[in-house]
């Protein structure tokens, strides 16, 4: 079974057990229809018994932690969901863990590598492909906004993308 991340806990709050979790969700109000969630490590399954938000954190109390020892070992772990319980998404909308590892082509065909990661500095993602220089043949990568000037293709399935790259791209 794949899970998703969906959070971190970096941190405990209070001394009543609750935890401090930095999203990895553009809505950060699906927490509050999750009624249970994984923790990464040791897929242990915990209950939500609230949620609420603070500075642009997600806090969480867990059903049955009622002590912060109880829930310290869980600090600096992530929040995962099973892939089956995520949110539908819209059509050309991917998740991260979907995208990394899709390899990377230009329109004329020439393969540019692999898509490594996924930043996401504002206005749109960029991802970031590990492939050979063209020119020289030497380990490069290369940064590829996620727009639609530039990506034309993906195919989850076939883990393929095509993009079409403006001027000064790839050089």
């Amino acid at each position: 079974m794949e899970y998703i991340r969906v959070g971190k806990i970096v941190n405990t709050h209070g001394i009543k057990g609750d935890v401090k979790v930095l999203p990895l969700t553009d809505d950060v109000n699906r927490f509050e229809k999750l009624k249970s969630v994984y923790i990464e490590d040791d897929k242990s399954c915990v209950q939500i018994e609230r949620v609420w938000y603070s500075k642009g954190f997600v806090m969480l109390k867990l059903k049955g932690y009622d002590n912060i020892n109880d829930v310290l070992k869980y600090k600096d772990k992530y929040i995962v969901i099973k892939e089956k319980d995520a949110i539908k998404l819209s059509e050309d909308s991917y998740f991260i863990h979907q995208i990394i590892g899709l390899k990377v082509f230009c329109s004329d065909e020439k393969e540019l590598g692999e898509i490594v990661d996924v930043l996401q500095p504002g206005s749109n993602d960029v991802y970031v492909v590990r492939g050979k220089d063209i020119i020289n043949n030497t380990e490069k990568e290369y940064l590829i906004p996620a727009i639609k000037d530039v990506i034309k293709y993906i195919s989850i399935e076939d883990k393929k993308m095509i993009i079409e790259p403006i001027e000064g791209l790839i050089e």
